[in-house]
């Protein structure tokens, strides 16, 4: 058991840090200081952005399968970004779902680690994506490459090097370079953050900078040309753009935002904790950021819908025909 000794007044006292740590086992029992309800706020947060993640992601997806105007190049990025909301919720907000539910993480190791692995690949999927989505409206409204135009397979070269580029720094703690661990509230597994071993510190740096640091690189730098490109709205080449365009680019700009308003808490709380692996957080204030994260999964479908006409206008569509489908049978 370890002690904390504290001097008050010059007198010392010693206080047992055993509470402040979890279960002996966090696969066998719940934080012992952690009142049930805390379990239970999480497990219902967890439900709710579950649940609208899986039926909005699910429905744009399904949308643009049924309307071929919809399947264009930056359409394929944007459905992309779907499919790694969905199933980020699909695994690692089923998962959690059901381990805030029980209190602890009674799905064993291997849930752990398909949770670990399932939520940072498929969330650094859609911080890539939206990269890509970036260089898709610098390169469109640019034109860095003069009359050179995005098509299809420029698009689905984009997607294989997100999905592959992803996986590659995402599954060696799979193997063993560094690994994905029980978080501090012992209800969600991570990335282990909190490791003093050199050979993880060197993962978690080379992680940070190839999925987090250079994708927004790729973000700030194609907004900053296209910035630029604004300021000479009245002569320059966006002046000549067309409306759609420019609703597209205000939509992933917002896209973007929202996005990093979901992942930067998280971000910056992995950089600390990587910093000084000893620092002691409450487990609900370091669980706090991975379980915003998770929202983010939330914000993009409704962006995408509200941003796009024709996406409202197909939707519409779809809804009224199946509306008319069910009334027929009746």
């Amino acid at each position: 058991m370890d002690n904390i000794r504290i001097a008050v007044n010059g007198v010392s006292f010693n206080e047992t840090a055993e509470i402040y740590k979890p279960h002996a086992d966090p696969f066998t029992g719940p934080i012992t200081h952690l009142a049930p309800w805390n379990f239970a706020v999480l497990a219902t947060l967890m439900f709710v952005v579950t649940s609208l993640s899986l039926f909005e992601n699910f429905t744009v997806m399904l949308a643009t399968y049924k309307f071929k105007q919809l399947r264009q190049p930056l359409n394929y990025i944007i459905v992309n970004l779907s499919v790694a909301d969905f199933l980020v919720s699909l695994t690692g907000g089923t998962i959690s779902f059901l381990t805030n539910a029980k209190g602890y993480f009674f799905l064993g190791n291997w849930a752990c680690i398909l949770e670990g692995f399932a939520v940072t690949y498929f969330g650094i999927v859609a911080l890539w994506s939206l990269a890509v989505l970036s260089f898709e409206r610098f390169f469109v409204i640019c034109r860095p490459l003069g009359n050179v135009r995005l098509r299809g397979k420029h698009a689905a070269m984009g997607l294989l090097f997100v999905w592959t580029f992803s996986f590659i720094w995402t599954i060696p703690p799979v193997f063993g370079w560094c690994s994905y661990t029980v978080s501090k509230i012992g209800t969600t597994c991570e990335p282990n953050w909190y490791s003093n071993n050199i050979s993880n510190h060197i993962y978690i740096i080379t992680f940070f900078v190839t999925c987090f640091i250079m994708p927004l690189g790729v973000i700030i730098y194609c907004y900053g040309k296209l910035l630029q490109k604004l300021r000479k709205v009245s002569h320059g080449r966006l002046g000549n753009a067309k409306k759609p365009e420019r609703q597209v680019t205000r939509m992933v700009v917002v896209m973007i935002v929202a996005f990093m308003v979901g992942w930067t808490p998280y971000a910056a709380f992995s950089i600390i904790v990587t910093a000084c692996p000893t620092i002691y957080l409450d487990p609900r204030l370091a669980a706090a950021p991975a379980f915003f994260s998770k929202t983010a999964a939330v914000y993009n479908p409704v962006i995408y819908v509200f941003m796009n006409k024709q996406t409202q206008y197909n939707l519409a569509l779809f809804s009224r025909r199946n509306a008319h489908q069910f009334s027929d049978k009746l």
